[in-house]
């Protein structure tokens, strides 16, 4: 019987690794901000580069990647001099894309509540710590 839980417990962790994987990939300001910007059409690297607010070329290349080989991003290179290269969402990345579009609107529709319950905690625990 403990051989049973065992193995239920090492299917849990598996999964519990590779879902705590793909979310802190997608996560991430730079992923999120990436596919926002593709998420208009098809996108060229220098668009990113400018769009992507503060990204620096090693780390817009390697979230690149990272999406890429994730599934979320189809990278077309195109066979002209000098090449070009696009980037669009596949169609599991525009599902993502409707997600973030829906936590971002509430984000924002709750940002003034936020701030005000941060400052009553910071308030009231400088109160406590003092």
């Amino acid at each position: 019987m403990s051989r049973r839980n065992t193995d239920v417990s090492d299917q849990f962790s598996e999964h519990a690794c590779a879902l705590a994987e793909v979310v802190d990939r997608v996560s991430g300001k730079w992923a999120i901000g990436v596919l926002v910007a593709a998420a208009a059409g098809p996108i060229r690297f220098t668009e990113l580069e400018r769009t992507v607010e503060g990204i620096s070329r090693r780390m817009l290349t390697l979230t690149l990647r990272n999406l890429e080989r994730d599934g979320l991003l189809i990278r077309t290179v195109y066979p002209t001099v000098p090449p070009k290269v696009e980037y669009e969402l596949t169609d599991v990345a525009r599902e993502l894309h409707e997600s973030l579009a829906g936590l971002t609107a509430w984000a924002e529709r709750h940002r003034t509540t936020i701030a005000e319950a941060r400052r009553a905690y910071d308030q009231q625990h400088a109160k406590t710590a003092g």
